[in-house]
C-alpha cells in the first residue's frame, strides 16, 4: 500500500480552514462534525509543530562565536505523519 504524502504546512492549514468553514456552515451531521473535529485537531497539531520547528530553526541559524558570526548547518528531524 502506498504511503500518503506528508502535507506541507500550507496544505495542512488550507485543509484546516476548509474543515472549519464546513463546520461553521451548519450543514453537517453530528457524525460529520465529529469527524471534522478529529481531523482538525490532527491538522492543528501538525501546523503548530511545524511552526515551532521553524521558530527553533530561525533561533539557531546563526551562532556568534568570539565576535564573529559563524553559520552552521541545522538538522531537524521530521516527524512524517499521515493524514
Amino acid at each position: 500500500m502506498p504511503r500518503k504524502k506528508t502535507p506541507s504546512f500550507e496544505q495542512a492549514l488550507a485543509e484546516l480552514e476548509e474543515l472549519v468553514q464546513a463546520m461553521e456552515s451548519g450543514d453537517l451531521s453530528l457524525e460529520q462534525l465529529m469527524e471534522n473535529y478529529a481531523k482538525g485537531v490532527e491538522l492543528a497539531k501538525f501546523c503548530m509543530t511545524s511552526l515551532d520547528r521553524a521558530e527553533k530553526a530561525m533561533d539557531v541559524v546563526l551562532k556568534e562565536k568570539g565576535g564573529a558570526v559563524e553559520e552552521f548547518r541545522l538538522e531537524i528531524e521530521g516527524d512524517a505523519r499521515e493524514f
